[in-house]
């Protein structure tokens, strides 16, 4: 039995929630920007006090960590480590794509999300990484990994081997983009979440999977790159 904070901050998507037991009791969550620094502790607050609990009743602290936007993930990750610091918490770390996929998952157990022959599925998430490269990896129906996470450039071709005769779900907020050229696929509406980290971290919080605090990063697969700015200034 845990009682988790679970933060997923890797989009445009700000999402907070607080998970018991695996199951998502609380979300505050917002899609208007990229104003993750100044929400992602006003979200935690809020929750925490609506369900009258204070940060010293968790047991545990899990983030989303990347691939995704390298601002969102550091800020994210900075606010969990954080947290788990002050308070002496342990901190789980929940792979992006798989939170994703997670999100996925649950919105078709609840028949939110119509595929059919979802049994035999392939699935893949799609983090947007600009023009037509993503961030992706493709997992079966019941949430198991098939490949490796990479940046992917789409086109065509792009994941043959895996298509055709089963049903290839895209989603993510990578994936209408994808769409066109892969005309064979399945688009879904699927936002990344706190939600889909809530399980996960359960799972991984039973088998006492914990990253160190201090040394812990956010895995952002690709390096970040600073572009001279053709404003003159002066």
């Amino acid at each position: 039995m845990a009682l988790i904070l679970c933060i997923e901050t890797g989009t445009d998507v700000c999402s907070v929630g607080i998970a018991e037991n695996g199951e998502l009791i609380a979300l505050r969550e917002s899609d208007e920007g990229r104003d993750h620094a100044r929400k992602v502790g006003v979200f935690v607050d809020e929750i925490l006090r609506e369900n009258k609990l204070s940060p010293e009743d968790l047991d545990a602290v899990a983030v989303g960590k990347g691939p995704g936007s390298y601002t969102g993930l550091r800020i994210g990750v900075s606010f969990a480590k954080g947290l788990c610091y002050g308070l002496q918490k342990p901190l789980i770390a929940i792979g992006s794509l798989d939170a994703l996929t997670e999100v996925a998952r649950e919105d078709n157990e609840a028949g939110i999300l119509s595929v059919d022959d979802w049994e035999h599925a392939v699935l893949c998430p799609m983090v947007d990484a600009r023009r037509m490269e993503v961030y992706t990896q493709l997992f079966d129906a019941a949430g198991k990994p098939l490949t490796e996470v990479k940046a992917e450039v789409v086109g065509p071709e792009s994941f043959s081997e895996w298509r055709g005769g089963v049903p290839f779900v895209i989603f993510g907020n990578g994936a209408a983009k994808c769409a066109e050229v892969l005309p064979d696929a399945t688009l879904v509406r699927v936002a990344p979440s706190a939600r889909g980290v809530a399980r996960l971290a359960q799972a991984a919080y039973d088998r006492q999977e914990f990253v160190d605090v201090a040394y812990f990063e956010p895995f952002y697969l690709k390096n970040f790159v600073v572009t001279q700015s053709r404003k003159k200034l002066f």
